[in-house]
């Protein structure tokens, strides 16, 4: 999968080029082409190269729920928990968890074994919860970039005693609001994603790991669907 960045890079060189190609757009018009892409390309290789790095983090969803994100370069694992589950990816196995009628139960399965980062697992499954991931916001921002009736304005903030620079957005398209810390993690996030209203906010970060984080929950049933050694 090529990187977040590459990808927002070609667009952003799209969006000016054709400014440039057509002409048909005033030296203010293309100034603020260039701003966003310069903005977006920004943001999104901050969170791109994050999702390489060691660090967890804590966010307050909306309702009081909490959750959280952990992740390790070497070894490479990740692991995304949220109010009614947890998944896991290390290099051994990919392990599923759901909550159900006060119960935890795990299902363990063999790795995806990829050149890549195991946390593109963790993400994709976390949209399919309907949570905030960083490669969702990269795709809004980037949408937004392409889109000459959105408005993007910047502004900084501090989250979790982190600095963070923070893009609103409105127009045509999604309105939102997204914030990211200098370590590239996601900082908040408060819009609509996938035609659902979403709410994050980080409250702890760190650049350490409990490698508790990556076993399923205290208490939690597991089955492991591994195929036995030969």
């Amino acid at each position: 999968m090529p990187a977040a960045s590459t990808t927002l890079r070609v667009l952003a060189a799209s969006v000016i080029a054709s400014l440039t190609v057509t002409g048909c757009q005033s030296l203010d018009d293309a100034g603020t082409a260039l701003g966003r892409a310069d903005l977006v390309n920004d943001l999104a290789a901050r969170m791109d190269r994050a999702l390489e790095q060691t660090w967890a983090a804590d966010y307050q969803l909306a309702g009081g729920r909490t959750a959280s994100i952990a992740q390790t370069k070497e070894p490479l694992r990740s692991s995304y928990t949220w109010p009614d589950g947890k998944i896991t990816v290390t290099q051994e196995a990919v392990t599923t968890c759901a909550v159900a009628a006060a119960r935890t139960s795990c299902t363990v399965r063999p790795p995806v074994l990829t050149a890549g980062r195991p946390s593109v697992a963790v993400y994709r499954e976390a949209g399919r919860r309907g949570l905030v991931t960083p490669p969702a916001v990269i795709h809004l921002l980037t949408t937004a970039a392409l889109d000459p009736e959105a408005s993007i304005a910047q502004h900084d903030t501090t989250l979790a005693g982190s600095p963070a620079t923070c893009v609103d957005v409105s127009g045509a398209g999604d309105r939102f609001t997204a914030c990211v810390t200098p370590e590239g993690v996601l900082g908040s996030f408060t819009g609509t994603l996938d035609g659902r209203p979403e709410e994050l906010a980080l409250t702890t970060w760190t650049d350490t790991v409990d490698p508790r984080a990556f076993e399923p929950p205290p208490g939690a049933g597991v089955v492991d669907r591994r195929n036995p050694k030969s």
